[in-house]
């Protein structure tokens, strides 16, 4: 049964092999890691292409593939069965790639016992902490994490073959196309499906959004409250880029305890739906305490999910540009931070490099309003001097200049330019 199963799944990753991909940014620089004996470690939200990924990292090279989102599979594992059936299917196999590993019981035992023994893996899943901790656990200092994500801007403007290095400047018109692309990503998102086919973005990423809670949190984590998971996480979507505190949730939404709404969030975060970003203080204890802003990981999950009588823009905008900074390596709690000056003005982002502010990020979509650009001004500026950081950027849909404000210069930049790297 283990042969049959495994040799079907043969046959699905040839056919997999066969499709012509759209490159991923990263697969070239986290090649290098292809020829260590560290474990390979690829983690992101369902569907964002972790499996595609990993064909490319692995493709022209020789290599063996279990799917473990296949019950039968699951159902029918048996460790010495598979490791025949492998070595039968893929002689001299030089990588094995597990995919979706998380499904395994008992996984990260199994993953140990073949590292051990010398095998080379490649593994993915669906659920950060699970992973990561749980390899940290039974593999310390034996694996490397690459996150994947849906795709960038940059990314999508590849598929679209659209170029932004063979000539500049350019034209009003390859501009106007450039911009009407970026208004679809901020409205549905980046997910690998919905850049093949818009039209069935909502149900798909609806039912996705379902999938995940039931199927990664509520099943998994045995959840007794399910319509409490569901209240919070349609909160949080609708909510999202909003400063919240724990206190606030819990009674907002009527919980019995802050405990369980900060147990809810951390599953809703482990599976990568949500990420959280907290405030910068050189206090920790300040920090702790200050409210949280969520941000989710696509998007499109907005639209598709969340009530709203009309698109928010500005919100929308600054989800992308944070999950830009993800895909940056920017790592929330580490690095990249909102902060609120002593006049309590906020500024969207603050990235540090070691132990140096090295920027400051406002988002705005639209600034032709005086009130508003004042107060994105004010807010840089006030930050800037508590800070002592000079690199002040504001992040526009379609305005370009320099201003010098109270000692300070500020970057205006529109976002398609900040996106795509041609300005940083």
């Amino acid at each position: 049964m283990i042969k049959n199963i495994i040799y079907q799944q043969f046959q699905e990753r040839n056919e997999l092999l066969g499709h012509d991909y759209i490159k991923r940014s990263d697969v070239q620089v986290n090649k290098e890691y292809l020829s260590t004996g560290l474990i390979k470690l690829i983690s992101g939200p369902r569907r964002a292409g972790k499996s595609v990924f990993s064909l490319q990292l692995l493709k022209n090279e020789n290599f063996a593939y279990l799917n473990f989102d296949d019950d039968q599979l699951l159902k029918h594992f048996d460790e010495d069965a598979v490791i025949q059936s492998l070595n039968e299917i893929y002689p001299d196999y030089r990588y094995l790639l597990l995919d979706e590993i998380q499904n395994l019981p008992h996984w990260e035992l199994w993953v140990n016992k073949l590292n051990r023994r010398g095998t080379n893996l490649v593994i993915t899943g669906s659920n950060a902490r699970l992973l990561s901790g749980e390899m940290a656990t039974s593999l310390t200092g034996r694996y490397v994490q690459i996150e994947v994500f849906p795709f960038s801007f940059a990314e999508l403007l590849r598929f679209h073959k659209i170029s932004l290095t063979d000539r500049q400047p350019l034209i009003p018109a390859e501009i106007g196309n450039i911009l009407n692309h970026l208004n679809n990503f901020l409205l549905c998102g980046g997910f690998p499906e919905i850049v093949l086919n818009p039209s069935i973005a909502d149900n798909y990423l609806s039912a996705l959004f379902d999938s995940i809670l039931l199927k990664d949190i509520m099943r998994r984590f045995r959840i007794r409250q399910p319509r409490q998971l569901y209240d919070l996480s349609n909160y949080m979507l609708a909510n999202c880029t909003n400063p919240y505190s724990f206190n606030q949730l819990k009674t907002g939404l009527n919980f019995n305890s802050v405990a369980t709404i900060q147990k809810f969030t951390g599953y809703l975060t482990e599976t990568y739906l949500f990420v959280i970003l907290t405030r910068y203080d050189v206090k920790v204890k300040t920090q702790q305490k200050s409210p949280v802003k969520f941000y989710i990981i696509d998007n499109g999950f907005v639209k598709a999910r969340s009530f709203r009588i009309s698109p928010n823009y500005g919100s929308q905008l600054e989800n992308v540009v944070f999950t830009e900074l993800l895909r940056r390596h920017y790592n929330p709690g580490l690095d990249l931070f909102y902060y609120r000056t002593r006049n309590d003005r906020e500024v969207d982002f603050l990235c540090r490099k070691e132990y140096v502010v090295e920027q400051l990020i406002q988002v705005c979509y639209d600034i032709t309003n005086e009130k508003t650009l004042k107060r994105e001004i004010t807010a840089l500026t006030e930050a800037s001097s508590e800070l002592g950081c000079n690199e002040l950027l504001l992040i526009t849909w379609d305005i370009e200049k320099i201003i010098e404000q109270k000692g300070s210069t500020i970057h205006f930049m529109p976002a398609w330019k900040w996106l795509t790297g041609l300005m940083r």
